[in-house]
């Protein structure tokens, strides 16, 4: 009789110290970090740069982009990204809208995503980051890039 009352014991003490698994609000320092993040990962992508686009990346990163690809692993992520970047030519803009953290270590940042592309026309997307804490600084765990559609029903946005 006495395991179980311990077990029970040990039980509630868990979920009573274990603190909350809800969002908890994010810092205007996670907010400046995860910005500085992006602010990196854009340099990288411009410049070419495959081992400074590593490092802000964990190994077993994902990314799943608008055209329905997914890349599977920080290589891939990291193949990926600079072929794209050479194929579609123009300007990368990305900047944060909110970071919402999910965890102590985690977090959630929603971006908007625009390419300018040399003829002048903007693609204009979204996209979702999923961070982890390694350390003291954000690394990107996943990519979820979005193309914005019609809503179902109504009428395809002019081009």
């Amino acid at each position: 009789m006495m395991p179980r009352v311990a077990s029970f014991v040990l039980a509630v003490a868990t979920v009573a110290f274990a603190g909350p698994v809800h969002a908890q609000r994010s810092t205007p320092e996670d907010m400046a970090a995860v910005s500085a993040l992006v602010a990196q990962y854009q340099a990288a992508r411009t410049a070419g740069d495959a081992r400074a686009l590593e490092l802000l990346f964990t190994p077993d990163a994902d990314q799943l982009v608008s055209s329905g690809e997914w890349r599977k692993g920080r290589e891939a992520v990291v193949k990926g990204s600079l072929a794209s970047s050479e194929q579609t030519t123009g300007k990368r803009t990305m900047a944060v809208d909110t970071v919402r953290r999910v965890g102590a270590d985690a977090a959630i940042a929603d971006l908007r995503y625009d390419i300018t592309q040399n003829d002048g026309s903007v693609r204009h997307m979204w996209a979702a980051w999923l961070l982890v804490k390694d350390g003291t600084a954000w690394k990107i765990a996943a990519i979820r890039n979005m193309l914005p559609a019609a809503p179902a029903g109504a009428a395809a946005p002019a081009k």
